[in-house]
């Protein structure tokens, strides 16, 4: 159980999703069987009903793993473009594999390296970003992107519940001491800056969304 909503109620969700197919399905079949974190179904169609309705041009992804959330954020519109950065190279052999095989390659550029390191140097403004990546990080992220969201855009942040421990001290892993509490200061300040109004949803390991205006 997730602890982050009755895993009965959980189930439900997850049995009444309209699965992908194809190159998606291909993927949650390869990340199931060799453990790679990618983000959950519930989640997945969220992602997709959010870009359906805010029709982002230009996203910026922090945390590719294989490339599944890329794909997704870009498959409803052909004029869309996704700058994504994933820091292990063996992560980003397998996203690229992916995205050929997708027929993406023009329209999601792979950036290898730490996302502390790479984003200052990326170039632009964005109508959407996506964080993804490393929970402790989400700060330090927040830093040196939010400035390349523009007025308007929307801020995704995922995995912000982080099992329950966020939520409730019961639940903490001793070891995981640390990230939930840089979670929870990062939480308190997406909340409370005044440029973003921002709501966290309990679906998957917990989804908060922020609008910047």
């Amino acid at each position: 159980m997730s602890n982050i909503v009755n895993e009965v109620v959980e189930e439900y969700i997850r049995n009444n999703i309209k699965r992908y197919d194809g190159i998606l399905k291909e993927m949650e079949s390869y990340a199931e069987e060799n453990h790679v974190p990618i983000v959950q179904p519930e989640v997945a169609k969220f992602l997709e009903v959010l870009v359906k309705m805010h029709k982002p041009k230009r996203i910026l992804e922090v945390g590719t793993a294989i490339g599944y959330s890329s794909i997704i954020l870009c498959k409803d519109d052909d004029n869309r473009q996704i700058v994504t950065i994933e820091r292990r190279p063996d992560r980003v052999v397998e996203a690229t594999n992916y995205i050929d095989k997708a027929g993406l390659k023009d329209r999601i550029r792979i950036i290898e390296g730490s996302a502390e390191e790479v984003l200052e140097h990326v170039d632009g403004q964005f109508d959407m970003i996506f964080l993804d990546a490393a929970k402790g990080q989400y700060m330090n992220f927040l830093e040196l992107s939010i400035d390349k969201l523009k007025f308007g855009g929307v801020l995704i942040s995922d995995n912000v519940l982080y099992k329950g421990m966020i939520a409730a001290d019961e639940y903490v892993v001793r070891r995981k001491k640390t990230i939930v509490k840089r979670m929870r200061t990062y939480i308190d300040y997406i909340n409370k800056k005044d440029e973003l109004t921002t709501c966290v949803i309990p679906i998957g390991d917990g989804v908060a969304i922020s609008y910047k205006g």
